[in-house]
């Protein structure tokens, strides 16, 4: 049984590693990819397309509310699951942006592929972290009680998958022990729901879920992820490399705006924050429920801005290593980012 649980996930994670091989494949034939939207060095593109998620408004939405867009149009083209599914849409070309955690985006630039974070998205810190909630009455209390459980997370490959298998490897456990924790992907506004129904065991509440869910009642943390790393950006907004080569002017108004935003959050009573993301979805029409509104407080970037910085990166490559996924000085976490163009760099001089 163990055996069967092991290569079922790493089954999940050798498809993850296959799909971008041929998203790349993909993109190198699609002729109607955004890197052929214009040519080198025309700015005759004044729209980005992007993916979201439903009930939620992302920071380049609220961006383009405030008017910190500077006339940039945001096209929306569909929901996303996760960010590997946002970063393989990007390879793809049928995106400009992807919102993505860290630890995916190394694994895509480790993949070879030219993408490039361009400012935060968002982070953990005390208000809001990615914490590892059971039932009260739940039998887990230790990382050994996760062997042979079911743990719901939002997509494989990404932040909570990284998280999870740290914690375990920290706690003691064997890649064969770690390989029987079987890993669901439900979508994180339906995870509190089914580990009440007992369909899983463990489910990854963060930000407007956990707050959900503590007042419901009735649930038990294990750990969080600042639990093993403190505050940090824990994601990031990524470009392709030859879109942001050729169209400089619509990049810098887009890292511009969202950073604008990101300290507008950072500035803001919450009670304006939740009334401004209600008008926004109820603006735009796309028959998305409110309920999760109240519990927004911002997206746990603590650096003025979104500003980038080598630690956002360096535990996750650190992590590949460790797996041998990566080999030692393979990627430097100084040069995988990008702070060209966000205009409160200065404020760290």
């Amino acid at each position: 049984m163990a055996k069967g649980l092991g290569e079922k996930v790493m089954n999940k994670h050798l498809k993850f590693f296959r799909t971008i091989s041929l998203a790349l494949i993909a993109s190198l034939g699609l002729s109607s990819c955004s890197t052929n939207r214009a040519p080198t060095g025309s700015q005759t593109i004044k729209e980005l397309r992007y993916q979201s998620s439903a009930g939620l408004v992302n920071l380049p939405e609220l961006a383009a509310d405030l008017g910190y867009l500077k006339g940039v149009k945001l096209t929306y083209v569909g929901t996303v699951q996760g960010g590997p599914q946002d970063l393989l849409t990007l390879v793809a070309g049928d995106v400009d942006f992807a919102a993505a955690f860290n630890g995916a985006v190394v694994k895509v630039v480790a993949a070879g592929l030219d993408v490039v974070p361009v400012v935060a998205s968002y982070g953990s810190d005390e208000q809001q972290s990615a914490g590892f909630y059971v039932l009260e009455d739940s039998p887990i209390h230790t990382a050994r009680d996760f062997i042979g459980k079911k743990v719901a997370m939002n997509t494989f490959g990404a932040h909570h998958d990284f998280v999870l298998k740290d914690y375990l490897e920290r706690n003691g456990l064997t890649p064969e022990e770690i390989a029987q924790v079987e890993l669901i992907m439900l979508p994180p506004i339906t995870s509190e729901q089914a580990m009440r129904n007992q369909q899983i065991d463990v489910a990854v509440l963060s930000s407007i879920t956990e707050a959900r869910a503590l007042k419901n009642g009735g649930v038990r943390k294990i750990f969080s992820d600042i639990d093993l790393y403190g505050p940090f950006t824990a994601g990031s907004y990524s470009m392709r490399k030859d879109f942001i080569e050729q169209n400089p002017e619509l990049v810098k108004s887009f890292v511009e705006g969202v950073a604008q935003a990101q300290t507008w959050l950072q500035t803001t009573p919450v009670e304006e924050i939740q009334a401004r993301c209600k008008r926004i979805i109820e603006a735009r029409g796309r028959n998305e429920t409110l309920a999760l509104i109240p519990y927004f407080k911002g997206y746990g970037v603590n650096e003025r801005g979104g500003v980038q910085k080598a630690e956002d990166f360096k535990p996750w490559i650190d992590l590949m290593v460790k797996d041998h996924k990566l080999k030692p000085n393979e990627l430097d976490p100084n040069t995988i980012f990008s702070n060209r163009y966000n205009p409160y760099v200065k404020d760290k001089n």
